[in-house]
C-alpha cells in the first residue's frame, strides 16, 4: 500500500529548529500492530496516522504513536497532523481533529497552528513519593521545587516549577523511574514579546525538544495560580540544540497552544510488507 508521507517541523523558529513529527495519510487499512511497527521503525518521538473521521463534525481522525505506545492525545503531533492534512486537502481554515480523547479544534493563521487544550485527565499535587521520584529524575532536591502537580492531558505529564529559567537550564536528568516530567521556570524578561517561561520536558528515555501537550497542561496549571497573563510565549529546546517557541493564548473559554508547523519532507511510504 502506498501512503502520502510527510515530516513536519513543529514549534520551529526556522528550518529544523522545532520538533519533527512523521505523518502518514490514507492509513485506515493499517492495523494497530502495523502502525506501532511503523512508528518504531521511523523512531521519532511520535508518528501520526491520518484516517477518515468517525465522529460527526470532525475533518479527520488521527492516531498518535511513540516507538513503544499509542497516545490518546499529544500536542506537537496534533499540530503536525493538522498541517499535513491542510497541505493534502487544500484546506485553509480551522480544523476539527478526532483522536483518542475526542474532538480537538485546531485553528490556523498562515503557517501557525494552535489547538484548544483539552481538559486534564489527571491533576492535583504529586504525592510525596511522586515528588521525590520526579526530583531524583531531574537531579534536584524537593526543596528546590516551588510548586508541583499533575498536568496530564493524555501523555501522562507531571510538572515541577523552579525558581527561574537558569535553574531549568542547569538540570542534569538521571532518567530514573517511569514518570514523564516537565519543568518550568520564569525567564524574568521585561519584553512582553520575549519568552516568559523556559520549559524542559523529559520522558523516561529522552528529553523532548518542544512539547505541546505539556505546555498546554502547564498553561492550565499556571493560569489557575494567576502566574501568567492571558497571552505569553514559552522557550523550549535550547538544551538539545533546538530553538522552539510555543505561543499560549487564553481567550476566556479555551487555552490555545500554538506554533509554526512547516512541512519539510514530502514523499510516499510503502506499507505493503508490514
Amino acid at each position: 500500500m502506498q501512503h502520502p508521507y510527510m515530516e513536519v517541523d513543529v514549534f520551529s523558529q526556522g528550518a529544523f529548529s522545532g520538533n519533527p513529527v512523521a505523518v502518514i495519510a490514507d492509513a485506515d487499512a493499517l492495523s494497530t500492530a502495523q502502525m506501532q511497527r511503523i512508528a518504531a521503525w521511523i523512531n521519532f518521538s511520535e508518528t501520526t496516522f491520518l484516517c477518515a473521521p468517525t465522529t460527526p463534525g470532525a475533518d479527520y481522525r488521527v492516531r498518535i504513536f511513540t516507538p513503544v505506545e499509542e497516545f490518546p492525545f499529544a500536542g506537537h503531533p496534533t499540530l503536525g497532523a493538522a498541517a499535513a492534512y491542510a497541505h493534502l486537502s487544500g484546506t485553509t481554515g480551522d480544523l476539527v481533529q478526532e483522536c483518542g480523547i475526542g474532538k480537538v479544534v485546531v485553528r490556523r493563521q498562515g503557517e501557525r497552528f494552535a489547538f484548544a487544550t483539552p481538559p486534564l485527565q489527571r491533576e492535583g499535587e504529586l504525592s510525596p513519593q511522586e515528588l521525590a521520584q520526579a526530583c531524583e529524575f531531574v537531579g534536584i532536591a524537593p526543596q528546590e521545587v516551588t510548586a508541583h502537580g499533575w498536568v496530564d492531558n493524555g501523555p501522562g505529564w507531571c510538572l515541577l516549577q523552579l525558581a527561574d529559567a537558569p535553574s531549568v537550564r542547569a538540570l542534569c536528568p538521571s532518567f530514573t523511574g517511569d514518570l514523564k516530567v516537565g519543568v518550568v521556570g520564569m525567564t524574568g524578561a521585561a519584553d512582553p514579546t520575549a519568552p516568559l517561561y523556559e520549559v524542559r520536558a523529559f520522558t523516561p528515555t529522552f528529553e523532548d525538544p518542544v512539547t505541546g501537550s505539556f505546555n498546554g497542561g502547564a498553561a492550565q496549571f499556571l493560569r489557575a495560580r494567576q502566574l501568567v497573563p492571558a497571552s505569553y510565549t514559552v522557550a523550549q529546546g535550547g538544551s538539545v540544540g533546538r530553538n522552539g517557541r510555543v505561543y499560549i493564548d487564553d481567550d476566556g473559554t479555551d487555552i490555545w497552544v500554538g506554533g509554526t508547523a512547516t512541512v519539510r519532507v514530502r514523499g510516499t511510504l510503502d506499507s505493503g510488507q508490514v
